[in-house]
């Protein structure tokens, strides 16, 4: 699969190299290397990997109907920042088929090859309107190692970026966060 990576921090470095590894061609932007409409145009499927505060600066209508996923976190200090989730504005700006994805983890869990903790694959939760842009998404979750979690409908993006700022903010008080969901 042909990936465009928007950004060129931790995310967009880890993710992009653990699917390379998996075998598919990755395009990335920003800092040193292409532009971001060059990696949107390259594209079957296109991550968002730039803060939060950049991403609707960084997308546009050339992504209709492609598969946009989003791994921002719009949060400051442990808050959210917005009322509305991230991947519900992305689609209405773009068109695209947005999954939000990959906004749990701390970049260095992207670069375990693969991430598995007490013999279990890390769950990574999907929410998505667009039964193929899931589809395309869990693979590239089974790719990595993972497992795919139906999370619901794009509106339940709200709930995993609340799900991440409640996280972060326990991290940013020195809390251990994973304590507060232990296996059963």
């Amino acid at each position: 699969m042909r990936i465009g990576i928007l950004g060129a921090g931790g995310m967009a470095d880890a993710l992009g190299t653990q699917w390379t590894r998996a075998g598919h061609q990755v395009r990335t932007s920003g800092r040193s290397s292409g532009s971001f409409a060059q990696a949107m145009a390259y594209g079957d499927a296109v991550l968002l990997a730039v803060p939060a505060h950049a991403a609707l600066g960084v997308v546009d209508e050339s992504l209709r109907g492609k598969v946009l996923i989003d791994c921002t976190n719009p949060i400051e200090d442990g808050e959210l920042t917005a009322d509305h989730p991230m991947a519900e504005r992305l689609a209405a700006a773009t068109g695209a088929h947005v999954v939000k994805a990959f906004n749990l983890c701390h970049v260095d869990v992207w670069r375990m090859t693969p991430p598995v903790f007490g013999g279990r694959p890390l769950a990574v939760p999907l929410c998505g309107d667009d039964e193929g842009a899931l589809a395309v998404v869990r693979r590239l979750v089974e790719d990595l190692g993972c497992t795919p979690y139906d999370g619901g409908g794009l509106a339940r993006a709200a709930l995993l970026e609340a799900t991440a700022a409640f996280m972060i903010g326990l991290w940013f008080k020195g809390l251990d966060a994973q304590a507060i969901a232990p296996p059963l």
